[in-house]
């Protein structure tokens, strides 16, 4: 397997000790401590890596939060990508960037050439598809910039087997449910991928 370098805002804090007891890990997986707002923590992660994948994005229904904080930790992430002439960057971008647009027809194949649609997403204050989409334009124009490879991935809300001990976002959805939380039940459908194929994807495209 491959050598890793993970970045974590605390890499002593017991959330990721499931990181640590990964197979493997203890011979090549390596948790530096970074920031995606702090340009130089990034630098020093990343150079000397063939490649990076970047995974991390707020999650919170605070624009101020949410939407710069992404934005700029993006473009962070690309430079130091840039300087450290990495190979390839893997950027995990959201459904929601691409695929939030109430005047798109269903029939249409959602592709490189759609967006989401920012007015929409303001409107119904969907700050995260919000942040998702203007994060991943940041990232293509500054990697054009910068001559850095970049793809990107757009995964659905993300299933599967947890590793760590806390829920995350997209099993809440299922959760809600389950738990009867949820006092009604929206008449519509929803996507959902397994995090095995999801994890695999971003293997392919490197």
């Amino acid at each position: 397997g491959c050598t890793v370098r993970g970045t974590v805002r605390n890499p002593d804090d017991p959330k990721n000790s499931h990181l640590r007891e990964l197979e493997g890990a203890s011979e090549r997986l390596t948790l530096c401590k970074a920031d995606l707002l702090d340009y130089e923590s990034l630098r020093e992660a990343i150079t000397g890596c063939q490649g990076v994948f970047h995974t991390a994005s707020p999650v919170t229904g605070d624009p101020e939060q949410m939407v710069e904080p992404a934005v700029v930790g993006t473009k962070n992430v690309i430079n130091a990508a840039a300087e450290a002439q990495v190979r390839r960057v893997v950027f995990t971008s959201s459904i929601g960037a691409v695929y939030m647009d109430p005047n798109r027809s269903p029939d249409v194949v959602v592709d490189e050439s759609c967006w989401s649609d920012l007015e929409f997403c303001k409107n119904t204050k969907n700050w995260y598809c919000y942040g998702k989409m203007v994060a991943e334009q940041a990232a293509w124009e500054t990697a054009k910039e910068k001559g850095v490879d970049v793809v990107a991935v757009n995964p659905v809300l993300v299933m599967g087997p947890l590793l760590q001990s806390t829920i995350n976002a997209s099993t809440i959805h299922i959760l809600k449910y389950l738990t009867g939380s949820a006092k009604t039940y929206a008449n519509s459908v929803q996507a959902y991928v397994d995090v095995r194929d999801v994890a695999l994807a971003h293997i392919i495209v490197f």
